[in-house]
């Protein structure tokens, strides 16, 4: 080693200063340390001895000619060369005095299990920059097992999805280096995250703290569901809790395991999962930690701690990434690695661990608040789509099926990465940005910038209705300057009953259908009382049907779902389940006059005809303030609309996604001839006016729920000159649909 270069240093060592050689997590152990925060103890493997043991093997040669040719946009071309390259480096035999430092701090600090972890470093380069990329080894004992960990964590710099960064930001790969923290393993008894703001919000005024029983690799995958205790930072006062029952922890096995297959679950007793996590004192000491972390750091914080022995320890801790405002309190850009990118196909932001799915057959194992992956989604992806809380795929563009499901479910998605199942790995977190169509390494925190200004409320004569399906949107969305809900998918809410309803009438708790489904709809009525809320049928499509539980014993395999038995005709089969639901609603208008119904895929005129019927003899009739609304998705709906008016209607709204799939022949989930489906397609148009014009012209309101408002503005222009009634779109699109009619309004003098 040259001369005053370290190969090992404790953590008291070191500080901020040395970022160059310890990397950013092994600078924050010295930091906290300094700061008399309580670490687990430990020691570090700096950057210099890595670079010692790439110059003294002399192998630097060896991986740049593997290197060089490499065309990191050919997916297996990458993975190819990064797995030889990395080879090399586990081959190579470490100098023995690194060795020999390796093993006389472990055994100075009393042996015993340790985690292992990769801290890369560069030159005037942030480590949050490398967030992700490389490996870590947990549950480490044994002093040639902690050896072998290190040079893995070594070896992990050219894990594929770091190269592939690092070849994209135009970094030499021999300038970066890697430090290796060695850290003593809390066998946590209670473990979890702290952020010195509420990270949802980003107010500063308030620290958030989250716990689990047991180890804490349960909260950053997301297993269970921890408890959340947010606390005054200025009172350090306890303001909220909210207690989340734990069916099973995560502990030590005992007497063997090693690495990531050291860990058992053991189930909790009832009493167990229904008691606070942490006492109140714990809450307060845990939140006077965090004060002093911020204080230290001058930034919020997020931390990783774990109590063990009736003492709290904080084994990591990083700033909270947000996006920078400029002085007019516009967002710039995010200050985090982009590792995918492709088309942006729904808006929003989500962070989360991913689940690459490559076959259908696998869509049980997406959890809930996963990031799904995969090449494309089709229907039978649909209940994995609903847990995700974002979606990522290979190919397919805006008019994708997973494009039109996330705007539906109102998710963040991107489309047409090209390789986002071989760059990402399971388990990875990454924060999906579905307005700008990029993936981003680990998990952000996005604090969104505060208009102060007063602008004034438009008023249109064209209602803005929006489009839901999730509770948890409604406070939020019903609190914005929208007129009502146009489209209410009822399939979220039975998904989440999970069941299939025949399934449930075959064991005699129809009643509990009609229960569950009546509370998941009343949640969107109360909110948005008294403005309207048009509630769809279901639509289920008997491939998503048969995802329930029963539900294979109940539906049939079908070529093609998409105009198979659906919507009205699965009702005149089977009054009996469709009889439910109208119960469900029934029980919701006794105390919400404002919930309405609309009826999906209606081929024929008397399809509609019985569905009606059934309603009536249901008790579901038309009135002053119960309207009854048709689905416009079918062709036959257009070549006739006459005679579906005729029968007795209130209002239509046009499904423009079928129906420019059935209109022009185009399976919308074809990535082939995604930029032919197109709702400006002349033939859609003329379908649209007639649709709009007929209804006007025989009082019958009309109204679009499809995705195209959303996407084309100059087509909501055109709906408005026709005569369209209202138009319903995504959340996202709300004001800026209001703003486009308003001016379209303004153009044809409908404001007088």
């Amino acid at each position: 080693m040259h001369s005053g270069k370290k190969i090992v240093v404790w953590f008291n060592e070191v500080t901020k200063d040395n970022v160059a050689t310890v990397g950013g997590k092994g600078a924050n152990l010295g930091e906290m340390t300094k700061a008399g925060i309580p670490v687990p103890q430990g020691f570090i493997v700096t950057a210099d001895a890595y670079f010692y043991f790439i110059e003294k093997a002399n192998i630097m040669g060896k991986i740049r000619s593997l290197l060089e040719p490499l065309d990191v946009n050919d997916s297996k071309q990458l993975q190819e060369i990064t797995a030889k390259v990395r080879q090399i480096i586990l081959d190579t035999p470490i100098p023995p005095e690194i060795v020999a430092k390796i093993k006389s701090y472990y055994e100075e600090m009393g042996k015993g299990l340790v985690a292992v972890r990769s801290s890369a470093t560069a030159e005037d380069l942030p480590e949050a920059s490398f967030a992700g990329q490389q490996r870590t080894y947990l549950n480490i004992e044994e002093e040639d097992e902690v050896v072998s960990a290190v040079q893995g964590c070594w070896a992990s710099l050219f894990e594929a999805r770091a190269v592939f960064y690092r070849e994209q930001q135009g970094f030499d790969h021999f300038q970066v280096g890697i430090a290796v923290p060695v850290q003593k393993m809390v066998q946590s008894e209670v473990s979890g995250v702290m952020f010195t703001l509420e990270p949802v919000t980003s107010d500063t005024s308030k620290i958030a703290i989250e716990a689990v029983i047991g180890l804490g690799e349960m909260i950053v995958s997301g297993d269970v569901t921890p408890d959340t205790y947010i606390v005054d930072k200025v009172q350090m006062k306890i303001i909220k809790k909210e207690i989340a029952a734990q069916e099973w922890k995560l502990v030590k096995k005992a007497g063997g395991g090693k690495g990531d297959d050291a860990n058992i679950k053991i189930v909790l007793t009832p009493e167990e999962q229904a008691r606070q996590k942490i006492s109140d004192e714990d809450i307060i000491a845990l939140a006077g930690i965090g004060k002093r972390l911020e204080d230290w750091y001058q930034f919020p914080q997020d931390v990783e701690w774990a109590k063990e022995d009736n003492k709290i320890y904080i084994v990591q801790t990083r700033p909270v990434t947000t996006i920078k405002e400029n002085e007019t309190g516009e967002k710039s850009e995010i200050e985090a690695p982009v590792i995918v990118s492709g088309a942006p196909a729904s808006p929003g932001m989500a962070s989360g661990k991913v689940r690459i799915i490559t076959d259908t057959n696998q869509i049980d194992e997406v959890m809930d608040g996963d990031i799904l992956v995969a090449e494309m989604t089709t229907p039978d992806f649909v209940p994995a789509m609903k847990r995700a809380a974002a979606i990522i795929t290979d190919r397919g563009g805006r008019t994708a099926h997973a494009a039109i499901v996330s705007r539906e479910l109102g998710i963040p998605c991107v489309v047409g990465t090209g390789q986002a199942t071989t760059i990402l790995k399971n388990e990875q977190v990454v924060t999906v940005d579905g307005s700008q169509g990029k993936v981003y390494d680990g998990k952000l925190y996005i604090k969104e910038a505060i208009d102060t200004s007063t602008k004034p409320i438009i008023k249109t004569k064209t209602r803005v209705y929006v489009n839901l399906a999730q509770p948890e949107l409604v406070e939020r969305v019903s609190a914005r300057n929208v007129d009502g809900i146009g489209l209410l998918r009822a399939e979220f809410m039975i998904a989440q009953i999970g069941e299939h309803p025949r399934y449930m009438i075959s064991q005699n708790r129809g009643n509990e259908f009609v229960d569950k489904l009546a509370q998941g709809i009343t949640a969107f009525a109360k909110n948005f009382s008294p403005r309207p809320v048009v509630y769809r049928t279901t639509d289920f499509k008997t491939n998503e049907y048969r995802d329930l539980i029963g539900g294979q014993d109940y539906e049939d395999m079908e070529e093609n779902p998409m105009i198979g038995y659906r919507g009205a005709s699965r009702y005149i089969a089977d009054p009996e389940v469709f009889k439910l639901e109208l119960e469900a609603i029934k029980k919701v208008r006794q105390n919400f006059k404002n919930l309405w119904v609309m009826i999906p895929f209606v081929r024929t005129v008397n399809e509609l005809r019985k569905t009606i019927e059934i309603m009536e003899s249901e008790g579901l009739k038309r009135s002053d303030d119960f309207k009854l609304w048709m689905m416009v998705e079918v062709p036959s709906n257009i070549f006739i609309i006459e005679k579906f008016l005729e029968v007795g209607i209130d209002g239509i709204s046009i499904g423009s996604n079928d129906l420019t799939q059935l209109t022009l022949g185009i399976d919308r989930d074809s990535e082939k001839l995604a930029d032919t489906f197109d709702e400006r397609n002349e033939a859609v148009l003329v379908a649209l006016e007639r649709a709009i014009k007929v209804s006007k012209s025989m009082g019958v309101t009309s109204s679009i729920c499809g995705q195209a408002p959303s996407v084309y503005p100059e087509l909501t222009e055109k709906l408005v000159k026709w005569g369209i009634t209202s138009v319903s779109v995504s959340p996202d699109m709300i004001d800026t649909t209001r703003e486009i009619i308003a001016k379209a309004e303004e153009k044809l003098k409908l404001n007088d």
